[in-house]
């Protein structure tokens, strides 16, 4: 059985253009390399831009060298007073008299 399927195989003549590409066929080729060249470039510039560790920085904090100079006032030392005092925005304005406003009525 297998011999007499091998024989119409080779009966039937496959024309020649099968298994060729065309013109069609080497341009996608050619398009598909050029956009993977393109691609990789891109990618290459992108990846120089990645810092080589995502790891936070540590703080620079100054330790003072003695215990008076905590105590010593710095530059912004008056603005954050000021700042202090002020009222916040969100509070409620105070009330001067306690008994005004009150939710129980005599």
């Amino acid at each position: 059985m297998t011999a007499g399927l091998l024989v119409l195989a080779a009966d039937q003549q496959l024309p020649e253009d099968v298994g060729k590409s065309g013109p069609l066929g080497l341009l996608l080729t050619v398009v598909l390399l050029v956009a993977i060249l393109v691609l990789g470039r891109s990618m290459g510039k992108h990846l120089k831009r990645v810092p080589r560790s995502f790891e936070p920085e540590p703080p620079a904090v100054v330790v003072p060298d003695d215990a008076s100079e905590l105590f010593q006032p710095r530059p912004g030392d008056q603005l954050l007073e000021t700042l202090r005092r002020q009222p916040r925005a969100i509070e409620p304005p105070r009330r001067t008299d306690p008994d005004e406003g009150s939710a129980t009525a005599p």
